[in-house]
């Protein structure tokens, strides 16, 4: 008798349980997006260089924050903002966000980043987003992406080089373990752009990687 593949979770339901056991961690927390979006160490850089993107563009760019999680870090780039769209796709948690997090120009939306449409802006953030999706997820994403004129694009990859974009089931884990992470400009996804730029790099203290911010322009 052979053993069947596991049938993947949809998204949604995968990405809702994490929040509801608390795999990322946080369990003092109602909604808790890990470490990532919480510890000072690594979201006070990343702050920094994307406030001064944006205060570089006099606070004029439309922003579309897709995979907004819990918003402890959106929440601090509203301001630098013409307008900014906070998505996410567990319902439960864009329902707690709009209670916490108010301003005029900021709007919550509950949306499937693969599947549905996506609000039109002048630059897209995606931080630490694609690393937990499957490549063809990541594939229905990189076919919107062109309609922004930049994507601020952070992924947790491994320490020096390695083999980019190695298949995974979308949910709580990412690469990380196949010595992979995601790379949009290689196969299969040969994202085409203008120009790209490091705006920021990150190596975990416990050897497990390091968390890099891109920007990219696109054509």
């Amino acid at each position: 008798m052979t053993k069947r593949n596991k049938k993947p979770w949809p998204t949604k339901d995968a990405m809702s349980q994490i929040y509801e056991l608390n795999l990322w961690g946080g369990k003092a927390f109602d909604f808790y997006s890990g470490a990532g979006s919480h510890e000072a160490e690594i979201v006070n850089p990343y702050l920094e260089v994307i406030q001064f993107f944006l205060k570089k563009h006099n606070s004029t760019l439309t922003v579309c924050d897709l995979g907004c999680g819990d918003f402890n870090v959106g929440s601090k780039l509203i301001k630098y903002t013409k307008k900014y769209w906070a998505i996410d796709i567990v319902e439960k948690l864009i329902e707690r966000n709009k209670k916490w997090y108010q301003a005029d120009n900021l709007e919550f939306q509950c949306l499937d980043i693969a599947k549905d449409d996506l609000p039109m802006a002048d630059c897209v953030i995606l931080r630490q987003v694609l690393q937990h999706l499957s490549n063809a997820e990541i594939q229905a994403v990189v076919k919107k992406l062109t309609h922004y004129k930049y994507i601020i694009l952070t992924e947790h990859v491994p320490l020096g080089g390695f083999i980019p974009n190695k298949d995974i089931i979308s949910g709580q884990g990412i690469r990380l373990k196949q010595g992979s992470g995601v790379d949009l400009l290689k196969a299969p996804f040969n994202l085409l752009i203008k120009e790209q730029i490091v705006l920021g790099e990150f190596v975990l203290k416990d050897g497990k990687g390091r968390i890099v911010t891109l920007l990219y322009e696109v054509f």
